[in-house]
């Protein structure tokens, strides 16, 4: 693509690059940028004094900002489902979530696509990000008014099939509230928890409080109609061996790993009853916000597996908050006169 100033009366077919006021003064308009000029415009900027205009000329082999920004969106969500195309509108196209769910992406060919040329562009949320219905995913930018055909081609190559959206695929789970003594658990927990699973469109059955031993919670497991299984303690399970990890396994349960490197959100535990993933869930899960349990409980409703090697490396972005209550529990005081 040639770009730069030419006499206006060489402007003709050539796409304007700075916008531009034309016709008699009192009587203009505004040519914006990016317009295809005509003999007219020609006429009226002209008219206008214009002596001289910044252009850009596609060559041949070139593809125009739209159509090329169309091509690589196609191709990005090319094979693949829930994610929606819109129009594409100044070298530029938006991919939106069709339905809630999570984002699907091979980060490495998206990497790879924008490694091809600097004017072809795609940005998108992370990677495994939940997302609303509408929500904005990913915008694909071609940064000049054409871009040559042949890496085009080769960015398109890169990025095919790179994109899609998994949505739940249970519709429902079910959560066990274990109690310490006779005081009556509040509902706040099972309500956060059913607001986390209403926004992936899946819900709770019926409420199940136990005492917090390993036979009744076990007894609990069993039973439970939910695809998924929750367990939300009354006491935080501080060790593999404390009271919900031995009831899964009492209940014929397997647990496969406990802890995790987010902060909030360590003390989870994952395993399975069966065909059933049964997340331990830490105490933070009674708040609506962001916390370990989240990035577990959002792959699992739909149905990414989470092994533990999943979980030990989520700890690069894990931090993701430092509560002002916790008074910083991780630093000692000074004492006057000590090492």
């Amino acid at each position: 693509m040639r770009f730069g100033p030419v006499p206006i009366a060489e402007a003709a077919g050539a796409i304007l690059a700075h916008s531009a006021e034309a016709g008699p003064q009192g009587q203009g308009h505004r040519i914006a940028k990016g317009t295809r000029l005509t003999r007219q415009h020609v006429i009226e900027l002209s008219a206008r004094g214009v002596a001289e205009v910044v252009v850009a000329r596609p060559e041949p082999g070139d593809v125009e900002e739209d159509m090329a920004a169309q091509r690589l969106a196609q191709a990005l969500v090319a094979g693949r489902r829930g994610l929606r195309l819109g129009g594409a509108a100044r070298g530029r196209v938006n991919l939106r979530a069709e339905h809630a769910g999570l984002v699907e992406m091979d980060v490495a060919a998206v990497t790879a696509a924008n490694h091809i040329d600097p004017g072809i562009t795609v940005a998108t949320v992370p990677a495994l990000q939940r997302m609303a219905e509408n929500g904005l995913v990913a915008t694909i930018k071609i940064i000049p008014y054409a871009v040559p055909d042949a890496g085009l081609r080769l960015a398109c190559d890169k990025a095919a099939g790179a994109m899609g959206l998994r949505g739940a695929q249970i519709a429902a789970a079910s959560l066990i509230e274990t109690q310490v003594g006779s005081k009556a658990l509040p509902l706040k927990g099972r309500e956060a928890i059913a607001q986390r699973l209403a926004r992936l469109g899946a819900q709770l059955s019926p409420r199940v409080v136990v005492p917090h031993q390993v036979a009744p919670i076990a007894d609990a497991l069993a039973q439970a109609p939910g695809e998924v299984l929750m367990i939300l303690t009354g006491s935080a399970t501080s060790d593999p061996r404390d009271v919900a990890p031995e009831a899964l396994r009492a209940a014929g349960g397997v647990v496969e790993h406990y802890g995790m490197p987010v902060d909030p959100g360590n003390l989870l535990f994952l395993g399975h009853l069966g065909g059933k993933p049964v997340i331990g869930l830490p105490g933070c899960a009674r708040s609506l916000a962001m916390n370990g349990a989240d990035w577990v409980l959002e792959r699992v409703i739909c149905g990414i597996e989470v092994s533990p090697r999943d979980i030990m490396g989520m700890g690069v972005g894990g931090l993701l908050k430092e509560s002002p209550a916790r008074g910083q529990p991780r630093e000692r005081k000074t004492v006057k006169g000590a090492p």
